[in-house]
């Protein structure tokens, strides 16, 4: 569920008008609904509160450090790929005990900062990598949490650029791989086994793919116990999807239910790594129309908003629905909706039926929440759109518009150049 619905036919946020908010702020601009992310993080949460788990949410899917904060003071937890992310954590008041660090490319400084911090645990993807967090936790006399990510070769069924949970793809240990590697482990003397951790992918759609992937790390959590390595959190990341189109993904009381039976008598506290079932449907894009124009009967939706703001639809063919900020009848067209970007693959809807927008008329593209602004880019040298959030009947900015000026800071132009 969300709070983006139409009165009179006009779009709200909550109880506040996105027209409204485009005629003050301009356009274009992400919207964040704090209703929605509150309950939908509730729900996530709720939803497990049988068993001892974890929510630590996947800031990559949006890392705006008030949403941050909004997660944070619900009791949640993050999981993180890098040193940003963990300086935006602590900046947002993120307890360093319920933070995960995954990733496969983690830098030395990254890891210094991670164990300064009393993160709870690494998610470590290599051999290598596993003797390089053991010499950095030796040189600053700490000792390091660590879960090794077991890759269980399991299909997600979804799109190939966010599945990784395969044996082709680069994240994870083979579960025969990880076996030996916890040996390994258990004679570097500065780590701490704490767990186990796996990711299938993004966007998915099923049940049966999680349940797969568990059932593979609950006979490897077994051995690992008959060797005496004591395993007390049993990560399965995230990935569960959310409806763009027409998609049917299980809610989160089915994914948990399903979980929950198939890990009976386990005995380790879960951590979860939700990030867009949580802020996908939460967020909108607001774009206004420039122009409109037909090549040969092709017709081409213009739009202040592009590919540098919302990468998905070029990216991965992703889908978004669009819909009217103002809804005033008449008939539909088929047309592709086109950004600014000198970019063919510049677009984000293609062969789509829609409404007969008008110059200067505003659009929503819907669910884009979640790897949204996260993604974006200055690219064109456009400067980053603002991130706007509402609660009730008030609107806040919570990340301002960029300026010219911000694309150029921290350029220099070197001194033989100014003779």
């Amino acid at each position: 569920m969300n709070y983006f619905d139409y009165r009179d036919n006009r779009l709200f946020c909550e109880e506040v008008s996105v027209e409204e908010i485009a005629r003050e702020a301009g356009t274009p601009f992400y919207l964040y609904s704090h209703r929605t992310l509150k309950q939908h993080f509730q729900v996530f949460d709720a939803a497990f509160g049988e068993i001892p788990h974890m929510i630590c949410y996947a800031v990559k899917a949006n890392s705006n450090t008030a949403i941050l904060r909004l997660f944070a003071r619900e009791g949640g937890g993050v999981d993180l790929v890098s040193g940003g992310e963990l300086y935006r954590a602590l900046k947002a008041g993120v307890e360093p005990g319920k933070i995960v660090y995954s990733g496969v490319g983690k830098r030395d400084d990254e890891i210094d900062f991670a164990l300064k911090t009393g993160i709870l645990m690494f998610n470590v993807e290599s051999d290598q990598e596993l003797r390089t967090i053991n010499e950095r936790a030796a040189t600053m006399g700490v000792r390091a949490g660590i879960a090794l990510r077991v890759n269980p070769d399991v299909d997600p069924q979804t799109h190939p650029h966010i599945s990784t949970g395969l044996k082709e793809n680069k994240f994870g240990i083979d579960v025969e791989g990880a076996l030996v590697s916890y040996r390994n482990a258990v004679a570097l003397s500065s780590l701490d086994i704490k767990g186990v951790s796996c990711h299938i992918g993004s966007q998915v759609t099923k049940v049966s793919p999680f349940i797969d992937a568990l059932e593979r790390l609950k006979d490897l959590i077994r051995r690992l116990r008959e060797e005496g390595i004591a395993i007390r959190y049993l990560d399965l990341g995230g990935g569960l999807g959310i409806a763009y189109d027409r998609e049917t993904p299980p809610h989160p009381d089915e994914y948990a239910r399903a979980i929950i039976d198939a890990s009976k008598d386990l005995d380790c506290t879960f951590i979860f790594e939700p990030g867009r079932v949580i802020v996908g449907n939460a967020g909108i894009l607001v774009t206004r129309v420039l122009y409109t124009k037909a090549n040969d009967g092709k017709r081409f939706i213009i739009v202040d908003a592009g590919m540098n703001d919302l990468i998905r639809p070029s990216l991965y063919g992703a889908f978004h629905q669009i819909r009217p900020v103002v809804r005033r009848g008449g008939e539909e067209i088929m047309a592709d909706v086109v950004g600014p970007i000198c970019e063919t693959g510049d677009f984000l809807a293609r062969g789509r039926l829609l409404p007969d927008f008008r110059r200067g008329e505003l659009m929503a593209v819907m669910s884009a929440g979640a790897y949204g602004f996260a993604m974006s880019s200055n690219y064109n040298s456009r400067p980053r759109v603002p991130e706007i959030l509402v609660r009730d009947e008030r609107w806040y900015v919570i990340r301002k518009r960029e300026t010219c000026e911000d694309l150029t800071r921290g350029e220099e132009i070197p001194d033989f150049m100014n003779v």
